[in-house]
């Protein structure tokens, strides 16, 4: 049922209408700014249903009042934008999002100078070059842009890449892919940039000239350092490799999983000859008597169901379920004349017809003002294990590039106990996340277009110790890669594991 909310509201999607905005630096009102956060607060209060999931009321209103204050003192349409960003943010969760609108966009994209030209990397908390320049070298530590410390510049622009709950390990995603243009959205467009950085123990400063839009991603996609290791994170995951399994030692197998993005549900062919595939990995485990399996999720930002769960149902060792609780905060989507898009006027009243009563079948049961779904819905099937699940020791390796339906069935996974799970807290949470619907409106004034999923989760998943709610996936080994690993492009992590399977 939620494929077809997908398929009712893929047309409304885009929206058009006339704008004087052009560019992200023109003055903005401040009456206009505050019309355009009153509706916003009006929308996420009424239709978020994770507005609340890791906040407190206070808290809530406490960010208000400060972006009313902030308002008083702001005067651009970049000013608002960041104001709006850091509300985004402040609610955590990774399917929240900001898009501006399409004339602002393309100005921001057309931009002909202001933007660091460098890729960088966070490697072992330092913000390391992540490109070999006459200017400054492969490797260096940036120390700070144009006096400002960089322990200072990257909390600033950790809004833009929004994590579940309180996640910060998510953020560095963000950083290493975008840096120079999330530096453009916060600090304004700069013609060059005084940069003090440390090779080995000598700290030196350079006077960098600003490149171009198109010129910074063109150093990121092409030139950066990192890009035979890192290429799944930054880019759309080729089809051959959206999974495979690879025999390493009679021993020892690797499972890897960069993607659930596989088929739309259970019925399509790409996703049956992805349960085909598994099936016959797991055979084959099973014949060979293998006694540990690495399944490397590092890559994996999630994907549709139930890819997800299949997968987890090899490596299970119980019954279980998609998730214990799923609700929305609605009965009638609110505020239904911001959702805007390519159809005709008269079709408008049908589209929203069908889209409540769609809701309304998957989240029958109101129970003090929230709408859940009932013991008939997917989402509370109890799935088994499957007959050639896998039993011995299973090495989950995570990252912060995990989320979504990837971090789902890396919660399930963590839960067994014959998983040991090594490398860096995911983005997306252990106890649940807002997902599977999005909604997206356009605000009146500034046609910032927002968007969230409503669907408030509870997963499946066992209460432990070592997994605070508010946090990710947490690993039993924090393993990040080495700064001399990053210079040689090398597996720290795969290595880890290898290194400790051998010892045991």
């Amino acid at each position: 049922m939620k494929n077809i909310l997908f398929t009712i509201f893929a047309l409304f999607l885009l929206s058009f209408s006339l704008f004087a905005q052009k560019s992200i630096d023109d003055s903005f009102s401040q009456k206009k700014m505050h019309k355009d956060l009153k509706l916003f607060r009006d929308i996420r209060e009424k239709a978020n249903s994770g507005l609340y999931k890791y906040r407190s009321k206070n808290e809530i209103d406490s960010i208000y009042n400060w972006a009313e204050n902030e308002i008083k003192n702001s005067s651009t349409y970049r000013d608002f934008y960041n104001i709006i960003w850091k509300l985004t943010d402040f609610e955590g969760s990774l399917h929240n999002g900001l898009n501006l609108p399409k004339k602002v966009n393309a100005s921001v994209k057309a931009e002909k100078t202001g933007y660091f030209p460098f890729p960088v990397k966070l490697i072992e908390g330092k913000l390391r070059m992540n490109m070999d320049s006459t200017q400054i070298p492969l490797g260096a530590e940036i120390l700070s842009i144009n006096n400002t410390p960089i322990e200072k510049v990257l909390p600033n622009l950790h809004k833009y890449y929004t994590t579940d709950g309180f996640n910060k390990t998510g953020k560095a995603i963000g950083i290493n892919g975008s840096f120079s243009y999330y530096y453009r959205l916060h600090y304004g467009k700069q013609e060059q940039f005084l940069v003090a950085y440390k090779t080995s123990n000598e700290i030196l400063t350079q006077t960098i000239q600003s490149v171009s839009y198109k010129k910074r991603r063109e150093n990121f996609i092409k030139k950066r350092h990192s890009l035979s290791y890192d290429k799944n994170s930054y880019s759309d995951i080729e089809k051959n490799e959206f999974y495979y399994f690879e025999m390493l030692e009679n021993d020892i197998a690797k499972l890897t999983l960069n993607t659930f993005a596989i088929g739309g549900n259970a019925q399509d062919p790409i996703h049956i000859r992805y349960t085909e595939f598994l099936d016959s990995v797991f055979t084959l485990l099973k014949e060979k008597k293998v006694n540990n399996l690495i399944v490397d999720i590092r890559d994996n930002g999630g994907g549709t169901d139930p890819n997800d769960l299949v997968t987890y149902s090899y490596l299970s060792s119980r019954n279980f379920m998609e998730n214990t609780e799923a609700w929305i905060s609605f009965r009638k989507i609110p505020y239904w004349k911001h959702i805007k898009g390519e159809i005709a006027f008269y079709k408008k009243p049908i589209l929203k017809m069908l889209y409540n009563k769609e809701l309304k079948k998957i989240f029958p049961l109101e129970k003090e003002g929230k709408y859940y779904e009932d013991s008939t819905s997917d989402d509370h099937q109890v799935r088994m294990p499957k007959q050639n699940a896998f039993t011995g020791k299973v090495y989950l390796m995570i990252s912060p590039r995990v989320a979504s339906a990837g971090s789902l069935f890396a919660a399930m996974s963590a839960s067994e106990e014959n998983t040991i799970v090594v490398g860096e807290e995911t983005q997306g949470g252990y106890y649940g996340h807002n997902g599977h619907i999005p909604l997206n409106y356009t605000l009146s004034k500034s046609k910032l277009k927002m968007f969230f999923s409503i669907v408030n989760l509870e997963q499946d998943v066992p209460k432990k110790d070592n997994q605070p709610i508010g946090s990710g996936i947490m690993p039993d080994y924090e393993i990040t890669q080495s700064y001399q690993d990053f210079i040689k492009n090398e597996d720290t992590q795969l290595n880890y594991v290898l290194e400790f399977i051998e010892k045991k």
